[in-house]
């Protein structure tokens, strides 16, 4: 099947399945996949045009939804992280739009701006994981899941109590251990983030998702949900910015393959409920583990192509 924008040809199965793979894993731990898809559309399907940023975000937007009506339903939505997450991206997204555009059409460029980003992060996930005693806290929450599931035969985890959201701090409750986070912290991560996303393609899941839980401590189990919503809203914003200025540059592809982006959508959309919903049976250290792997590996190989080409 060929996809006009994209200018590639592919098995219409091919795109479902690998978005299924990707976001059953990555949804776990609040990211929609969409950092690994890139890689897959630019290096193996050969699209690398500007218009495969705003197709990423096109998957999110399809894909993203399941996941967060799992976390909805089961009450680990922290709702005033999530707004502070979307009010710091949204207009870092848009910068970043127009940054691809004008100071990123090289793919090789822009992949090794990303691939320095997540290789410091991916550091302090490892960093976390091979030294637990700096997350006391997390470590306390994952025995008392543990715990919990051997009662209760893996049902669902208790909801998030909400204490305070003001413009200082954050601070809930989860699994009966406090966990908070500084405002204006999270917003000025977010809008880097958010700068980062929209050059990428990414809507910035996949870097603020594992800042959350190696920088300010908080439970993987309870970022999820506001990660991935906030992925989603920008995910939107950054679409629609990049449909909207596509006729201003005639000569380049901007807008996203909507037949592709849906069709990885699909895939994403059957794949993060899926995860969501296994969430609750992985330990939360599994899940870093996970994180840390798809960051590195990605960082590693972005990074890599820069100096060796």
């Amino acid at each position: 099947m060929y996809f006009p924008v994209a200018g590639i040809e592919v098995n219409p199965f091919v795109p479902p399945l690998v978005a299924f793979a990707i976001s059953f894993f990555t949804s776990m731990g609040g990211v929609s996949g969409a950092f690994l898809l890139l890689p897959f559309q630019v290096s193996i399907l050969g699209f690398s045009t500007p218009a495969v940023s705003s197709t990423n975000q096109l998957f999110n937007i399809v894909a993203i939804p399941s996941g967060v009506y799992r976390y909805l339903k089961e009450g680990r939505m922290v709702w005033p992280l999530t707004w502070l997450v979307v009010i710091g991206t949204l207009p870092g997204v848009l910068a970043g739009a127009l940054l691809r555009i004008h100071y990123f059409p090289d793919p090789r460029n822009f992949k090794f701006f990303a691939g320095l980003v997540l290789l410091y992060l991916g550091a302090r996930l490892l960093q976390d994981l091979l030294f637990p005693g700096r997350g006391k806290e997390q470590n306390r929450v994952e025995l008392r899941i543990k715990e919990y599931q051997a009662q209760n035969k893996g049902g669902a985890l208790p909801p998030v109590i909400l204490h305070r959201a003001g413009l200082h701090r954050i601070r809930y409750e989860f699994m009966g251990e406090i966990c908070e986070a500084p405002s204006v912290a999270i917003l000025a991560l977010s809008l880097v983030v958010g700068v980062i996303g929209g050059i990428y393609g990414i809507g910035g899941g996949a870097i603020i998702a594992p800042f959350f839980v190696s920088v300010f401590g908080l439970p993987v189990h309870t970022v999820a949900g506001a990660a991935l919503m906030g992925t989603f809203v920008t995910s939107v914003a950054g679409v629609l910015f990049y449909q909207l200025i596509a006729p201003f540059y005639p000569s380049l592809a901007v807008a996203p393959d909507w037949l592709l982006g849906l069709l990885f959508g699909l895939g994403g959309f059957c794949g993060m409920y899926c995860g969501a919903r296994a969430q609750k049976h992985m330990p939360a250290r599994v899940i870093k583990w996970l994180l840390a792997a798809f960051v590195l590996f990605t960082a590693g190989k972005y990074v890599l192509e820069f100096f060796l080409r």
